[in-house]
């Protein structure tokens, strides 16, 4: 009962930082899924829409959609042998392969909220983020360019 009431009490308080990010941008109140990963991907791509149009996304909204995000990654590219650090939000491990058990993973990869989340959305590219230095990538094991984006736009959205 515990767990359905902090799971709950997390939609809830995601509902409340994406609508308080969809009323600054002008936007209608979010009417989707209640399912803690609509939520998700509607917080990723709200945050990028506020990046694209110039506003800072609020912090509630970029923590939440973050750390939601990266745990999609998880579930979506079990493993342990990728860390992917996402400061001062989260960070998860991912992909199968090579397995770590103590100390610093022997591949990371670490970049920032508004990029994460651009990587999640599509609106950026894994390879050219690389190329550009938008995300550091250290280790034989980095490639996300697979398992991204997790949240892509669909066509006529």
């Amino acid at each position: 009962m515990a767990r359905q009431n902090s799971a709950a009490a997390r939609r809830a308080q995601l509902r409340t930082v994406l609508n308080q990010q969809l009323a600054e941008l002008h936007r209608p109140a979010y009417a989707g899924p209640d399912s803690e990963s609509a939520l998700v991907c509607a917080a990723v791509r709200t945050a990028v829409d506020a990046l694209a149009s110039g506003h800072t996304p609020e912090r509630g909204l970029l923590r939440a959609a973050v750390r939601g995000s990266l745990a999609e990654l998880g579930r979506r590219a079990p493993g342990s042998t990728l860390e992917v650090r996402v400061p001062p939000f989260g960070a998860a491990q991912c992909l199968e392969g090579p397995r770590h058990t103590r100390g610093t993973p022997p591949s990371v990869v670490e970049t920032t909220p508004q990029v994460w989340l651009r990587l999640c959305s599509g609106d950026l590219d894994w390879h050219h983020a690389v190329a550009a230095r938008e995300v550091a990538a250290s280790g034989a094991h980095t490639d996300l360019g697979r398992v991204l984006p997790l949240y892509p736009v669909q066509p006529g959205n």
